[in-house]
């Protein structure tokens, strides 16, 4: 595989590069990580600006080459990350983009590419985490309505968001699997309570969210009545098989940063840090030519990502677990400091094995979708 630029390739590169450089001075302060609704602004405005520059919608239109040039050049030179938008534009929008009608798709695509709504996650329950087949929130339907009561539980950036992905189950007599459907809620129905979650790090982009007879019309269905479930996967290839690809980058820039730091305070006299600083090098590199390699096969296979995005989450998430912990040893007694660079982050990795799927989720999905194993039993 040739992976070097073509020379249309080369042109976008530069010419994002240039954008770049003239766009992110003029950005103002970043918001406080607690204060959501002003970060909600923060990112709808940096979307508002891809999206008036042309950018918007490279993830979802543009080659696999171009896709990965844009996460390259964006994380290189420091520019926001998609935030509030995270959802939407990496989970649903790509969803709704594959699985929708015509009428879905006009509706709810410009708005997430114009930075003007933001989406939340529904999927998790309190009693249906990993086990999400075994989610126990239920739709019956009334007419043109589905009338919708249940919890979520770890519901991202429910307490900011206009709309909502939502896993119901609308057959309760069917298999597991086969009774679900997946439903584009409004936040905005009567009938929700939205209870933030505060997280180790001292953030609150999760919550509990409550629904109590809440009716949503059958319109906002995506895909066929009980079949969420096939839906839900192709969302949650998209959420571990490109939705992190960004991170990569971003990951192997903090490498470069550590090891400048490391020099700087004399840890770098340390052989096993740097043995251990140059094994992540080549772990990053390797986990970007996957990315590289997940995004090109979903370019040939209709655009949503295979099995192989377990293994890249997979590994991707123990990856950056390791990398905040060498930022730990970095930084010593400072890494209790959480002012200091690097120190909530290395809180935030702590969630990795478990979010988008735990550890053993993927493992199962590697033995059963790639290795053709049996289902335990």
């Amino acid at each position: 595989m040739d992976l070097s630029d073509t020379p249309e390739e080369e042109e976008f590169r530069a010419r994002l590069r240039a954008w770049l450089a003239a766009a992110l001075p003029g950005l103002p302060p970043k918001p406080p990580p607690d204060d959501w609704p002003a970060r909600r602004a923060y990112d709808l405005g940096w979307q508002r600006r891809l999206h008036d520059a042309g950018y918007a919608g490279v993830h979802w239109d543009a080659s696999p080459a171009i896709r990965l040039i844009f996460l390259e050049e964006t994380e290189k030179a420091g520019a926001p990350y998609v935030g509030a938008n995270f959802v939407g534009l990496l989970h649903a929008g790509p969803t709704i983009a594959a699985e929708g009608t015509a009428e879905q798709r006009a509706r709810w695509l410009p708005p997430i590419l114009r930075g003007e709504e933001v989406w939340c996650q529904g999927f998790s329950e309190p009693e249906a985490g990993s086990d999400l087949a075994a989610l126990r929130t239920r739709a019956r339907r009334e007419g043109d309505t589905y009338v919708v009561t249940g919890s979520k539980l770890w519901t991202s950036h429910a307490e900011v968001a206009d709309w909502c992905e939502l896993l119901v189950r609308t057959d309760p007599e069917a298999p597991r699997h086969r009774g679900i459907t997946w439903l584009a809620l409004p936040m905005d129905t009567p009938g929700i309570t939205v209870r933030p979650l505060r997280t180790l790090a001292g953030s609150a982009e999760f919550a509990e969210v409550f629904l109590d007879e809440v009716r949503v019309p059958v319109a906002n269905r995506v895909g066929d009545e009980n079949d969420g479930w096939r839906v839900t996967m192709v969302t949650l290839s998209f959420e571990r098989g490109t939705a992190f690809a960004g991170e990569v980058v971003a990951c192997r820039r903090v490498l470069t940063e550590l090891a400048a730091a490391a020099r700087g305070n004399g840890r770098w006299d340390d052989p096993a840090l740097r043995r251990r600083l140059g094994r992540l090098g080549a772990e990053f590199r390797a986990l970007w030519r996957l990315v590289q390699w997940n995004v090109s096969a979903a370019g040939t296979s209709g655009g949503v990502p295979g099995a192989g995005g377990s293994v890249f989450k997979l590994r991707y998430s123990h990856a950056r677990q390791e990398l905040y912990d060498a930022a730990a040893d970095v930084l010593g007694d400072d890494c209790l400091d959480l002012d200091r660079p690097w120190t909530l982050d290395r809180l935030a990795s702590l969630s990795y094995t478990i979010a988008a799927g735990t550890s053993q989720i993927q493992h199962g999905i590697i033995a059963e979708r790639i290795l053709g194993l049996p289902k335990g039993r």
